[in-house]
Parts: structure tokens; sequence; C-alpha cells
């Protein structure tokens, strides 16, 4: 079995000033450890200094010993009021650079001020020398809170305190005045050539910059906890391809992808502010770039957690016994091809990234730095205390001897043994909790005592049971699709027509049918419903099992299993629902009814509300309740309407059925004032009688809407009687006067019209109400002897009965 032990490369001894250097390491605290920088060619160590004084210590390796004792050397050592931000190393990213080479290095020292000072070391002359002084911010105001390199570019995130003339800002506007900027830039021979300031982001909270190959990560600022939900994500950046990637650490995937020409972090984060709000993602304590576009995170939770190219975020290991409740525990993490090194205060901890697996566990004597060399890239490099060490692998049975193996290998595992070494690992850690005797349980000693012999047979279960289970049906169907390929280039027109309307329903029954659309999988099933239209709905309507009913409804016999994947909350801002689109260009009648049905099953299936519970105020943030994930069922009909060819007037009938088969309080609501709008009295008071009854409150709005209409214009007299009898339980005559008096028309109609309302038209409503009151009030007496029937129509006489009316009504007003 493969060991792994320390080994020094380095005592300081080779470096200018190595025992000041060790001396500083001893009396860094844990926390003051992440201020070191190392080069990663090995030659340099900075130590940034912040107390007692902010500053910088340079310690540098000299190949030529020789030119140390014969010339006069220049050291990098700095020291200023305002801190140092960072260390940049120019030359890692500038290879096609003439003027790199071995002895050659090129760092830009950025303070929090914005000032940038560039050196360049080179042995073979004197050492450190300053090449120039700029600075990095259009702002003489600006505050630089984080920097990194990246292919080219200078990327960091800086401060904009507002100007003083400027008015108070919200605590939620002051925490979003930050912006990410970049700048190109070039070594060349004594000098640094920057390009100009370049916003990639603006309004938005103080994010750390982190470069990892082509990507710069934006991470939430690690010493503040998050209070903002727009702090519970963080951004991954790609400069050269423009475009924007938002995570979560309690998400695998990515919530969206992004053009990067939307520079407002706001505008990028609104339709999942509602989203964020809901959630408790776990705190990034510690990070570190794998140097090809990846993220390692080491989360609150204790999780070790690789970001990987693609953006899919993967669980890799799990620290035991919440070694990381208690925020100040020094951490270090670093990835070695396929090996994490990670140190928890003084515990190194050696994990294979593949199967998640913990090869090694050391307890050192002191706190230590992890680092990436360049010239060994797959063996872990260590700053201690004492030395420069290495974390070198070799054989248990040649660990004690002198000959030492090929470190840089990579150890070649079978999957089947890798396997049974993994459930070893989990056997020996599941006996040792349960074990009463205080020996340690190693993996040899189940192995060799033939005590176990579990994982054997758990491993080839897994080989010829499981494994085989799961992969035949992915065989046959591989084997179908070769079939099916070879006919598509043999047969006729006729034929293939024939296999495209197979091959298109076994994926739209199989996409349906999933336990969930993910986003490659909805854009999949929209590409096939753009590309064979006909074929799809055909599919889908088989695969919903729709029936036309003779009542003219439509009903479905599919499983629930189908219907949750159809009503299931989907992304719909990055990629568009197109199942409503076949519905309304196969049958166009059928959307309301599909709409009604799907919301039938969404019932039946436990996902959303009721009809008769839903919200009667919508959120604020876009994309309805809930976050752009939780869209109501019929916005997303509604949504489709706008990229149909439809007549204005077509548009609004279906809207307003659409609206109506919602069932939703709003919804509702909305189509009436669309219904009276047009004038079509009638269908207004057929919805006013239909849903008057889904609930008291939804009645009253009904009521109270159609009652202010009836006091601005007689259209609706035909239907008075209908609209008495929806009057609600709890009216008064109070109320219902004082409804009257604040619709009638302002002033500048002649207020007592023809056209508009009379107490006598009021005389059925107000006798129903008083009626149902346990002693009707005397004072209403006088209104009820007034006529049925509007007044003669002559202007005089009916300006002056009507003032004496009026007079009779006010003094009893509240």
């Amino acid at each position: 079995m493969a060991r792994f032990l320390l080994e020094q490369r380095s005592d300081f001894v080779d470096y200018n000033g190595g025992k000041e250097l060790s001396d500083i390491l001893g009396t860094l605290t844990s926390e003051a450890l992440s201020d070191v920088r190392l080069s990663p060619d090995d030659r340099h160590v900075h130590v940034i200094l912040r107390k007692p004084k902010a500053g910088l210590v340079t310690f540098d390796k000299y190949e030529r010993i020789q030119l140390v004792h014969n010339q006069k050397r220049q050291n990098l050592r700095l020291t200023r009021s305002v801190s140092i931000v960072d260390v940049l190393y120019l030359d890692q990213n500038n290879n096609n650079n003439v003027n790199s080479s071995r002895d050659t290095t090129t760092v830009a020292v950025v303070y929090e001020d914005g000032k940038a000072e560039f050196w360049r070391f080179q042995e073979c002359r004197s050492g450190w020398s300053l090449l120039q002084t700029s600075a990095l911010c259009n702002s003489p105001r600006a505050r630089v809170v984080s920097v990194c390199v990246c292919s080219g570019l200078i990327i960091w995130c800086e401060e904009r305190p507002p100007s003083e003339s400027s008015p108070a800002l919200s605590s939620t506007r002051n925490k979003l005045r930050y912006c990410v900027c970049r700048r190109d830039f070039e070594v060349e021979e004594g000098a640094v050539s920057l390009g100009g300031v370049k916003i990639a982001l603006h309004n938005n909270p103080r994010f750390t910059v982190v470069s990892s190959g082509e990507y710069v990560h934006l991470l939430p600022d690690l010493k503040v906890k998050p209070q903002l939900s727009a702090s519970k994500l963080f951004i991954s950046w790609s400069p050269h391809h423009d475009s924007f990637r938002i995570n979560t650490t309690c998400n695998n995937i990515p919530l969206k992808h992004l053009s990067a020409k939307e520079s407002d972090f706001r505008k990028l984060v609104t339709d999942s502010l509602g989203y964020l709000s809901i959630l408790e993602p776990p705190e990034i304590y510690d990070f570190s770039p794998t140097a090809c576009g990846g993220l390692l995170l080491l989360l609150s939770t204790g999780w070790l957690c690789l970001l990987q190219k693609d953006g899919m975020l993967r669980q890799v290991f799990k620290l035991t016994d919440n070694c990381l409740t208690k925020y100040g525990t020094h951490t270090s993490l670093c990835m070695y091809h396929d090996t994490v090194a990670m140190m928890v205060g003084q515990n190194l901890h050696l994990i294979d990234v593949k199967c998640g697996r913990e090869l090694e566990k050391m307890v050192l004597q002191r706190e230590g730095l992890l680092y990436f060399s360049w010239a060994e890239r797959m063996t872990p490099h260590l700053l201690l205390e004492t030395g420069i060490y290495v974390v070198l692998k070799t054989d248990s049975k040649t660990s004690n001897s002198k000959v030492k193996p090929d470190y840089n290998t990579v150890e070649c595992l079978q999957p089947g043994a890798l396997l049974v070494e993994a459930v070893f690992e989990e056997a020996c850690k599941y006996y040792q909790q349960r074990s009463l005797s205080s020996t340690q349980l190693t993996v040899e000693t189940l192995k060799k005592g033939g005590k176990f012999q579990a994982p054997i047979s758990l491993a080839s279960i897994l080989r010829n049971y499981f494994l085989m289970v799961s992969l035949e049906m992915e065989l046959k169907a591989l084997v179908s699709l070769d079939k099916l390929k070879g006919n598509l280039v043999q047969e006729g027109v006729k034929e293939v027509e024939v296999l495209c309307e197979t091959l298109v329903e076994k994926e739209v029954a199989r996409l349906l049918s999933s336990s969930e659309l993910n986003d490659e999988s909805l854009l999949y099933f929209n590409n096939i419903v753009r590309i064979f239209p006909q074929q799809a709905w055909k599919a889908a309507r088989a695969v919903l099992q729709l029936h036309y009913t003779e009542e003219g409804s439509l009903s479905s016999s599919a499983p629930a299993d189908v219907w949750k994947t159809v009503v299931s909350p989907a992304p719909a801002s990055r990629t568009p629902d197109l199942l409503c689109h076949s519905v309304f260009n196969f049958q166009p009648s059928w959307l309301p009814k599909f709409l009604e049905l799907a919301q039938q099953q969404q019932g039946s299936v436990g996902l959303g509300l009721s009809l008769t519970t839903s919200s009667w105020s919508f959120s604020s943030v876009r994309g309805g309740e809930g976050g752009e994930n939780n869209v109501p069922l019929y916005k997303r009909a509604l949504s489709v309407l706008s990229s149909l060819s439809l007549s204005p007037e077509q548009y609004q009938n279906l809207e307003i059925e659409l609206l109506l088969v919602s069932g939703r309080p709003n919804a509702i609501l909305q189509a009436m004032r669309f219904l009276m709008a047009k004038q079509e009295w009638g269908r207004v008071t057929q919805v006013a009688q239909k849903f008057c009854k889904q609930s008291p409150l939804l009645n009253k709005e009904i009521f109270t809407t159609l009652l202010c209409e009836v006091a601005y214009h007689r259209d609706l007299d035909p239907y008075l009687d209908l609209l008495w009898s929806l009057c609600p339980e709890d009216f008064t005559v109070t109320a219902i006067l004082n409804l009257v008096l604040k619709s009638i028309p302002s002033s500048n109609t002649p207020y007592f019209s023809s056209s508009q309302l009379t107490i006598g038209l009021l005389k059925p409503l107000l006798r129903k109400v008083l009626q149902r009151e346990t002693k009707p009030s005397q004072h209403y007496a006088d209104i009820l002897q007034s006529p049925l029937f509007p007044p003669p129509t002559e202007p005089e006489d009916v300006l002056r009965r009507n003032k004496r009316k009026l007079q009779q009504v006010k003094p009893i007003l509240p």
C-alpha cells in the first residue's frame, strides 16, 4: 500500500536572510499566514506585513551563489502607510514574452489606494529594481479590496464611495458600492504597458477576485458574514468569452448563464433574488484555484467541494468532528493533478479527487502553507517555519529503505481495486466507531486478519449486479439508436418520416417520463419541438393521453409522474417552454382547457397551491410568485402569447380566457377589467356570478368593482337584480352609500343628469341590506320611500328633485 512522507527541500539557508524569514514565520499568527506569497518557481518568498506597520519583506534564492558575494544586490523591502492588497506575478501569464527567462521575475505590488508598483528581479544584475509606479484606478478616491492576474489582464474589485454632495444611501445600496475593473498589461523590456480601465461589473457587493485558468471567480468577502441575498451567490466570469455564470454553494449546477455585456450586478441577479432569499447556503471558509479554470471550496459544513470548469459543483470530501465550527481555524488548500492537499490546523489531509478517499492524514507540529510549484506540478509543497517541504509517495515496504521511488509518477489503480480499497476504508471507520478497544483499527488489520470479507462481497455485488443492471437499459438504448441510424441511411423518404416520427415519440416520452427536466434536457426537448413540431405534438398528446370529453373539457389518464414533469417549476427565463406552442398551433381552442387540466394535475401531484388558496399579491421580483423557478402555470401560458402571431383582439380574448381559467383572484379581476373595457357587460355579470362563490374576499372585490361601474354609467341597468344578489353579507347601507358617492363622476359632468345613478335605483339593494340587520335604522326610512324608477327627464325638474333628495341624505352620512 502506498504511503506518504514529508521530505525537507530547504531550511532557508539558500535564501538571503533565511534566518530572518524563519523568525518572521515563527511569529506569524494562523490568520497572518495567508499573507505569505511564494513564487511558482520557488525562488521568492514575499511576506505582506500589516501590523504594527504596513510593508513588504522579500526573501530570494540565488542559483549562482558567487553573484551574491561579488555584487551588491537590492532587496525588495517596502514600508508605506497604505496597506498592500496583494503581490502579483506577471510572468506566469506572459510565457511568450521574450524578456522572460529563468533568472527574471516581474511582480506588481498593489496598494489599497489603487497605486501599483512594478518590480523586476534579475539575478545577473542587481536583484530587484523598480520599473514604474502607476495608478490602477480612474478615481483617486477608489479603494482596492482584492486583485488578481488572468491571461494578460489585471483584474480588481474596488470600492467607490459616494460623493460628499450626494444624499445618504440606503443600507442596501451602501453595500452595493463596489465594482470589478480590468486593465490589459504587457511586460516590456524596461516597463509594463497598461491599457485603459474597463468596468466589468458595477453595483455589486464586495468580492474577492480569484484567477483560475481563463476564468475569474468572484467570491463573497470571507471576512464578513453575508447579510444580503445577493451575497449568497458567487460568480464565475470568463473575460475572453464575455460570459457570467452564477452559482450557490447549495446547488451543484449553476443558477444561470448570462452574457457579460450586461455589467449591472443588480440586473444580473434580479430574477434570482426571490429564490435566494429562502436559501441558507453554506458559507465559503477557504478556497484555492486549480489552475485549469476550476476552484476548490472548503465550506463551513466541513465539505470540500470542487467547482469544475463546466460550472458543476461536486462534493469531494467531508471533514469530521465539526472542526470548522469555530472561525479562526487555520486552513490551506491546493490541488496537484488528482490529489488535493488540505491543511486544517496542524493536520495535513491528502485526498483523491476521483473518488473522495482520504489517502493519508499527517499530524504536524506547526501550521503550514500549501503552494503550487511549476517544477513539480504533481507534488504537494508545504511552507513551514523550519523550511520548505514536499509530500512524497512511497510504498510501505520501501519506506524505510534508502532507495527513493520516482515521486512525480502517478499511481495507476484499476477501478475495481479502487472500489475495494474505498469500501475497506469505510468499513474501518464504521467498526472503529463501534469498537470497545482503544487499539487503532487499520485497513491492513482487516485484510491480513481475515476478519472482514464484506467489502470484497460488496464490491462483487456492485460489479456483477448493480452496475450491470444500471447500464443494461442504457446499452439497449445505444443498440437501438445504432440500428435506427442504419435505417435512416438505407430507407426512402417516406420510411425516414416514419422513423423520425417514431424516434420523436420515444424521445418525448422519455423526457416527459423523467423525474426532472434539467437545463440540458429542457433545451433538448424544446429543440425537438422546434424541428419536428407536428411529430412532437402527436407524441406529447399520446404520452399525456389527452381526450376531449362530451362536456367540452380535456381529460388525461397519464401517470402522475408524467404530469409532475410537465407542471414542475422550470427555469423559464433561460429556456422557453414550447408545449403550449404546440397546443395552440394544432388545437388553438384547447389552450385554456389544457391550462385548466394542467392546474388540476398540479394539485393532484402536490405541486403548488390549489385554485382557491392562491395569494392575492405577487412578488415584485420579476418572474412572479416565489422567484423565477416557481412561476404560476397561467403566467407561463400567458408568456407564450407574446411570441404568437395574433391580432390584438385575438390576443386579448385568449388572454381573458387564460386569466379566468387560472382561478387566481388577481387574474380574475384583471380579466373582468378587460371585459369591462370591451363593454361586454353580459359576460362581465356571468363571470361575477360564477366567481363570487369562490371566496368571500373575491366576492367583495367583484361586487365593489361592479358597484363603482353602476355609479358611473347606466350600462349595467339590465343586470342590477343579479348584481344586488351578489352583495356580500357584511356590507352595510353606510358602506354602500359611501362607495357610490366616491364613484360618482366629478363636477365637470352634469352631476344629476339622467345618465347617472339615482337613489331610486339603489332602493332594492338598500332594502335588502336593511332587512338583514336585526334593528333597521330609521335614518334611511325616507330613502326607501323614494320612487323605484328615475324621475321625469326634464332638466329643471330632475335637478330640483335630486337636490332635495341629496339634502336629505347628506346629514346622515358619516
